[in-house]
């Protein structure tokens, strides 16, 4: 049929790795949005989950047991951990945290394993990812869900008690986001015993724990040039284990990302030869790879970085108010600057609004979910959030922050953002080809059906699906249209009060989504797919849909805390800003021929002059910042559910909380000298002349001038940095070039 044909034409082509990307994974709340009508009382009733009492006993026990055995400064000298620590490790079963217990582990839920690594990473950068990498995308994770029964006997016990230490080797020196690209052979052939076995050359980089790995989990391609499987020459993307031991591996080496010390370091392999058994699924587990890495990765890239991220936004959060308290210029504390208070505020609301996404994702994934959109929405949004978070700290802590050392609260933070950025999927590419590319075709009720049609040449199947697509636009056109000018009012909301309106504007945001989704899909056809800055701001317009409603959910489920108001109100109000600036780029990018004249002039000027969101005022930025930095009489209630999950113990966060406690203390006291200034009883002095003055007039007894010294020593403290001996600077093994010489030299200690 010549309409077929050039339907066919039109549409975007799918690859067989792109149709099995399709195939992994679930649709979760994200197919909301692309209907156009969210069921926000569906979304709401999904789980927003807690902790049980075996789990936090197990954060409360041994998790605090081995982040007090670790010093970070120590580790990231040594870049190793003590012994002491593995035998804890392993002792625990740190590494089998998701494994079964019938399996030797602890069978705990993904919120648990998240809140873990959350807890480990605020102690330490490489205790938090020694456990996280086994307990995420790797060979436990694949083998509980394609393991055949004898290799889940075989090594879940193992890997649970750490007696293998496992990698996951995938990234390649030309197959990095393009994981599709494996150069990496695998073939079958029957060995002289008469057994099948596989011959494996893999050259592999960027392996986190390959250095200490026992056992590695491999990606490659499998051909069987026999045909001794029956699936043909080319079976296609396989997944296998084989022991870092075997004849031919090559393991050990070392990369050194931004010199955190955390084992990372190629692999490569020679001719190695394992049975066939060693392929994670048995024989019909051959060619099966892709889909299991898809799967895999729509799981772990929804609950391990985004756990890592989120933990650090909350540590920011805490060190930066409390600094901002206790740091003084002027005469006052930073933190009633508000060139200050600007940086605080979208600290405390992206703390806020990480950890609403963080526990909702964890829940979807607890209930059997592997939403593959929404992990990368996850992955995507939080490390950038993280980044974001932790340079908007630097910048509050200033000198304090850019002097390492022992008491450095957020260097070794800023230094690994970047690294979150990077690795299981790069951001730029997640953003501008995974999020809205994979979504739009899983997640729209009829694009998906059309191309299968097409594919198939199924004339009745597509004349259906482009009825009901017809019907389904125009829909959303007047749907679009009468929340344009209502303002979101004539949509329902599920709940009342002052979030009520959040949920009109959100579903507001989701008919012109879907409105402006099926727009370009209609003119830009296959050619969509080319367009990465047009498919990043669609990305950025699901995302934030997704972030604020995460925001909105966590407000009921934690029960309206009047406290948190200020924070959600603006997570809410910055989410409609961002998507107000999604659409607005769409309006200029989405440039076909019929209708680059309307989206550039009269739609962009009505998206102008009547926009979803502003963003949050300088008065709501002022209350949200307040939350990090409380006085004695509204409590610290709500800064502690913000960065609750901390392990709050070493010399440079105990310092600050202390001085941050002191004056909480005392700020009746300092309260008290300033009204005494100000009304002409004391002299405008400052430090110890203020205090005896004081003491002398009656305003503060002898005791009360005490508790004051102690402190502003106690602040002094906590504002003080690291200084190093020439000794210490210049340790063993550390290269100096001194003035006029030509060449390197190293300094003994």
């Amino acid at each position: 049929m010549p309409f077929l044909k050039a339907l066919r034409r039109r549409l975007p082509r799918m690859s067989p790795t792109e149709a099995a990307a399709l195939e992994a994974g679930t649709v979760w709340v994200e197919g909301e949005f692309f209907s156009g009508r969210p069921d926000f009382r569906r979304m709401l009733a999904e789980a927003y989950p807690k902790l049980t009492e075996r789990e936090r006993a197990f954060l409360e026990g041994p998790v605090v047991e081995v982040c007090r055995l670790v010093d970070p400064w120590r580790v990231r000298r040594e870049k190793r951990l003590p012994e002491e620590v593995w035998e804890v490790l392993r002792r625990e079963r740190f590494f089998g945290l998701l494994i079964p217990e019938e399996h030797g582990g602890h069978g705990f839920s993904n919120l648990c394993a998240s809140a873990v690594f959350g807890k480990l990473t605020s102690r330490s950068m490489y205790l938090g990812t020694l456990v996280l990498i086994p307990n995420s995308v790797g060979p436990g994770e694949l083998l509980l869900e394609y393991g055949t029964e004898e290799q889940q006997r075989h090594y879940l016990p193992r890997l649970a008690r750490g007696e293998e230490i496992p990698c996951f080797a995938l990234t390649e020196p030309e197959a990095g986001s393009d994981a599709a690209a494996l150069a990496s052979r695998g073939e079958v052939f029957r060995g002289e015993d008469g057994e099948l076995k596989l011959r494996l050359n893999w050259d592999k980089r960027y392996i986190t724990l390959a250095p200490v790995a026992t056992l590695v989990g491999l990606a490659f391609r499998l051909s069987d040039p026999e045909e001794l499987l029956g699936m043909g020459p080319e079976p296609g993307i396989t997944c296998a284990l084989v022991p870092a031991d075997a004849e031919g591996v090559e393991i050990g080496d070392h990369h050194d990302p931004m010199a955190l010390a955390f084992p990372n370091g190629p692999i490569r392999g020679r001719d190695v030869v394992v049975p066939l058994s060693a392929i994670i699924g048995g024989a019909a587990g051959a060619g099966k790879g892709w889909r299991m890495l898809m799967e895999a990765l729509s799981g772990g890239r929804a609950i391990s970085l985004p756990a890592q991220s989120t933990a650090g936004a909350k540590w920011t959060a805490r060190v930066a108010g409390a600094y901002a308290a206790v740091r003084r210029q002027f005469g006052l504390s930073i933190g009633r600057f508000e060139g200050v208070q600007e940086p605080l505020a979208r600290i405390a609301g992206h703390a806020y609004l990480m950890e609403a996404a963080r526990v909702y994702t964890c829940g979807a994934v607890d209930s059997g979910q592997r939403p593959a959109v929404v992990s990368a929405v996850m992955k995507y949004n939080l490390t950038e959030l993280g980044r974001r978070t932790v340079i908007d700290g630097m910048d509050v802590l200033a000198g304090a922050g850019i002097c390492h050392g022992p008491h450095n609260l957020l260097a070794d933070g800023y230094i690994a953002s970047s690294i979150g950025i990077t690795v299981e999927g790069a951001n730029i590419l997640t953003r501008t080809l995974i999020t809205f590319g994979q979504g739009s075709l899983r997640c729209h009720p009829y694009l998906r059906r059309e191309l299968e049609a097409v594919q198939s040449g199924d004339g009745g199947k597509l004349a259906k699906a482009l009825a009901g697509h017809g019907f389904f636009f125009l829909r959303n056109l007047l749907r679009t249209g009468a929340l344009s000018l209502s303002r979101g009012l004539l949509a329902p909301a599920p709940v009342s009060g002052p979030t009520a309106r959040y949920y009109r504007h959100l579903a507001w945001a989701s008919a012109r989504f879907a409105l402006y989704t099926d727009l370009a899909v209609l003119s830009l056809g296959g050619s969509l797919k080319r367009r990465g800055k047009l498919t990043g701001r669609y990305a950025d317009a699901l995302s934030w849909m997704l972030l604020g409603f995460a925001a909105l959910r966590r407000y009921e489920a934690e029960g309206r805390q009047e406290e948190d108001l200020p924070l959600v109100q603006w997570c809410a109000e910055t989410a409609l800003e961002r998507i107000q600036e999604a659409f607005e780029g769409i309006a200029t990018g989405l440039d076909a021929p019929l209708l680059k004249w309307w989206m550039r002039g009269p739609a962009r000027f009505w998206l102008r002059l009547n926009p979803l969101g502003r963003g949050p005022s300088d008065d709501l930025g002022r209350r949200a910042a307040a939350v990090l930095a409380p006085n004695m009489k509204s409590g610290g209630k709500a800064r502690d559910r913000l960065t609750s999950g901390l392990h709050l113990e070493g010399v440079g966060i105990e310092r600050l909380e202390r001085a941050f406690e002191l004056l909480l203390e005392v700020e009746p006291l300092e309260r008290r000298l300033r009204e005494a200034v100000a009304n002409g009883q004391l002299p405008r002095a400052r430090g110890e002349e203020l205090l005896e003055s004081a003491v002398a007039e009656g305003i503060l007894t002898t005791e009360e001038a005490a508790q004051l010294r102690h402190a502003e020593a106690a602040r002094r403290e906590a504002c003080a940095v690291d200084t190093f001996s020439p000794e210490e600077y210049f340790g063993e093994g550390t290269m100096r070039k001194s003035p006029g010489e030509g060449r390197d030299r190293t300094r003994e200690a």
